[in-house]
């Protein structure tokens, strides 16, 4: 399995972002794909996922700002970023999780100004 990432870059606080992850390979039919970030010095962690079925799971903190969706035709899964932090500054990873196995793709930076 390969996800390729896009959509990262340098943004002003309260402006937006769209993230895409692109599944491609031997994908289990049952999986959940999602997205993680880490900033600098700080530990990897969840901001969402969601289910092929479309079951979402997103962090408290991001909650009415970020939405992630996904179109299965396409094996793609996308994060709307909007009214962006200073604090949501990290490298944004697309994961995918089916039954054979763990998959990360590249790390897109995502930097907001202040």
């Amino acid at each position: 399995v390969q996800l390729q990432a896009s959509g990262g870059g340098l943004v002003q606080a309260g402006g937006s972002l769209r993230l895409s992850c692109a599944a491609s390979g031997n994908i289990g039919t049952l999986n959940v794909m999602g997205w993680y970030r880490q900033a600098p010095g700080e530990q990897r962690d969840m901001v969402a996922t969601i289910t092929n079925g479309g079951t979402a799971n997103v962090l408290d903190s991001v909650k009415g700002r970020f939405t992630i969706s996904i179109d299965n035709a396409k094996n793609t899964v996308y994060l709307q970023m909007n009214s962006l932090k200073p604090e949501d500054t990290a490298v944004y990873y697309c994961n995918l999780r089916d039954v054979m196995g763990n998959y990360w793709g590249q790390g897109t930076l995502v930097t907001v100004s202040s």
